[in-house]
């Protein structure tokens, strides 16, 4: 299922959420022109990469910061232009709304310490890995969750796969992101090269944040 746009409109301008998407755009367009080997190398420098983190040893090719700091650098680089794609179009989905109810400055905290914890999960479960890991999806999997709680019941109009069928839908919220958080879990047993415990740990704070501390807008009723 791949969204396409939701029913719920923003009260607010999303200034945090469209300035994410440009930082991680300007940073990719950056990678294609440092040619192949070029792009590798920076990947390298800029990924969290588990085996540096829990070791404090920095491997060649050298981080550009020490390795805790890559868990900020690693969030605005990506691997290709798929995956920076599928990321910032649910960021742009779902990233307005939670940030209307968050209030920017505060949004953006909430989506820096997001794609923290969610790196910091599969750091967790893969600490001697030496595969970089790159891109915005612990983070955005912390927006999902927080979308999750804030609007079960917003409608999201989906093109849906169907075998050999492609049809578009509009599937609730609470459906949409329940089966994706399902297939996150499902597909964590996998050895795909995907962080699939990031996306695990991102969606389970973004839902623990909402839950604690309920972030509301004036004058807007809860969905």
């Amino acid at each position: 299922m791949i969204p396409l746009k939701d029913n719920i409109p923003s009260s607010t301008y999303p200034y945090v959420t469209i300035s994410i998407i440009a930082i991680n755009v300007l940073v990719f367009l950056y990678q294609l022109t440092l040619g192949i080997q070029g792009a590798e190398s920076f990947i390298y420098r800029t990924a969290a990469i588990p085996y540096e983190i829990t070791h404090l040893a920095d491997t060649s090719p050298g981080s550009i910061l020490p390795p805790p700091f890559t868990l900020f650098t690693a969030m605005f680089v990506h691997g290709g232009l798929l995956h920076l794609a599928g990321n910032m179009l649910f960021l742009w989905i779902f990233g307005d709304n939670v940030e209307d109810r968050f209030g920017h400055v505060r949004f953006l905290i909430f989506y820096l310490l997001a794609g923290i914890a969610g790196s910091l999960v599969h750091i967790m479960v893969e600490p001697s890995s030496t595969i970089p890991m790159v891109g915005a999806s612990g983070a955005i999997a912390g927006v999902l969750g927080a979308y999750f709680i804030l609007y079960p019941r917003a409608q999201i109009k989906t093109l849906v796969f169907l075998l050999f069928f492609v049809t578009i839908a509009y599937v609730p919220a609470v459906l949409f992101l329940g089966l994706w958080f399902l297939f996150q879990i499902l597909s964590s047993g996998y050895a795909t090269g995907v962080a699939w415990y990031a996306h695990i740990g991102g969606f389970v704070a973004g839902v623990l944040t909402v839950l604690i501390f309920r972030p509301k807008v004036k004058g807007r009723r809860s969905w």
